[in-house]
């Protein structure tokens, strides 16, 4: 990772200091919960009966898609997943890392999820990516964890 992209994922990270210091008493999914623009994502866990883990002792770090990311994906592709819990599942928790790991941290190469399969993570023209996500936020506490926010929904192979 370049130091150019580095200081963007850290001006990123900076830019989240102020949600994640109201949020750090909260669990993984009562800051989603909080946010309207996770509404989406929210339905998605709860759907996939993901609730009480995510609010579970963790640590986790979460990749969380966006309402606008959710909205990008092909005609018909939401409400498929929302009616098939297994592969819900499966595409929520290849959003999920085992542990805390914060942007400080994040280093390029394979990331293993939840899921057993791996994402990429690289940086792109200043941008930090995972697989074909753009990182928005960075660093968002929570009591279980961290969110770091991106703006499209990432897929297991």
């Amino acid at each position: 990772m370049s130091l150019k992209s580095l200081k963007l994922f850290a001006a990123v990270g900076l830019s989240s200091l102020a949600i994640a210091a109201a949020n750090a008493a909260n669990t993984i999914v009562d800051v989603a919960s909080s946010n309207k623009d996770f509404s989406t994502l929210v339905k998605a866990v709860k759907a996939a009966g993901l609730v009480d883990t995510l609010k579970g002792k963790g640590p986790f770090t979460v990749f969380a898609p966006t309402d606008a990311a959710f909205a990008k994906l092909p005609a018909g592709t939401l409400d498929a997943l929302l009616k098939d819990p297994a592969k819900l599942k499966a595409v929520l928790t290849y959003h999920v890392v085992a542990g805390q790991v914060k942007a400080a941290d994040v280093k390029p190469g394979a990331v293993k999820t939840v899921n057993g399969q791996s994402f990429m993570v690289a940086a792109k023209d200043g941008k930090v990516m995972v697989d074909a996500a753009t990182v928005t936020a960075t660093d968002v506490a929570a009591s279980n964890g961290v969110i770091h926010v991106i703006d499209t929904v990432i897929l297991p192979k």
